[in-house]
């Protein structure tokens, strides 16, 4: 059941509100803190195969918030051009500094690099 483990933790990150306050905290308790699907069933007094559905449907409802606004994939697209324009400025700053260039040039190369790095971290 723990599969795709960093894919899971942004769908949580993105979607957690929508899911019940049981949902959360089960999925807390076993993905966040570790606890068996027995431990946390011996805790809440319900059984292993409860706790088990809870979190099966708490998962299928984040997975099916993600097809539906796609928060996580637009996410990850906007940290890798993040990287890119960090990598084309850094490379305009390289080559400004091999060569004469307007100096204007280098400093929106450098803004760019800056407002890049704000999106990529």
């Amino acid at each position: 059941m723990k599969t795709n483990l960093l894919e899971l933790a942004y769908l949580y990150d993105f979607y957690a509100e929508v899911l019940t306050d049981k949902q959360r905290d089960y999925v807390d308790l076993y993905y966040h803190q570790d606890l068996s699907l027995s431990e946390i069933a011996e805790n809440e007094g319900i059984t292993r195969q409860g706790v088990r559905d809870i979190i099966t449907r708490a998962e299928a409802l984040l997975h099916h918030m993600e097809e539906r606004i796609g928060l996580v994939a637009r996410y990850g697209r906007i940290r890798q051009d993040a990287a890119n324009i960090m990598a084309l400025s850094n490379e305009i700053i390289s080559l400004s500094s091999r060569s004469f260039v307007d100096p204007d040039i280098r400093g929106l190369a450098e803004g760019i690099r800056t407002l890049a790095e704000q999106y990529s971290s």
